[in-house]
């Protein structure tokens, strides 16, 4: 699913990030344990969270993941936008739940990681 849509979908505001246009994101996970989110072992991932913190920028780094969604209506700290900044990570923000961004997402054809 291109990243355009899934912003489209979920209502979301762009924080930071690039190459939005061209961006294709493959399969979503939901998590506000970044434990879990280090078990991942797939690319092209986008994570639904409600954490908005300095360590979720870090740790979706470690694990590989490219676009990060804040669900309701978290916003990314001036520390988080210039950390993603020099990652290269993007970050959405939506006013909608986990639950809701998910449903959508997973409604108009995005796959889940499990």
């Amino acid at each position: 699913m291109r990243l355009t849509e899934i912003i489209r979908l979920t209502r979301a505001h762009l924080a930071i990030g690039s190459e939005i246009e061209v961006r294709d994101i493959q399969k979503a996970f939901s998590s506000d344990l970044m434990s879990d989110v280090l078990t991942l072992d797939t690319e092209h991932i986008l994570l639904i969270t409600g954490l908005a913190n300095v360590q979720l920028v870090r740790t979706a780094e470690m694990a590989d993941i490219e676009v990060v969604l804040l669900a309701r209506n978290k916003k990314a700290s001036p520390e988080m936008i210039e950390l993603a900044k020099e990652t290269g990570l993007v970050i959405l923000e939506t006013p909608y739940s986990i639950f809701r961004a998910s449903g959508i997402l997973y409604e108009n054809g995005l796959n889940p990681v499990y």
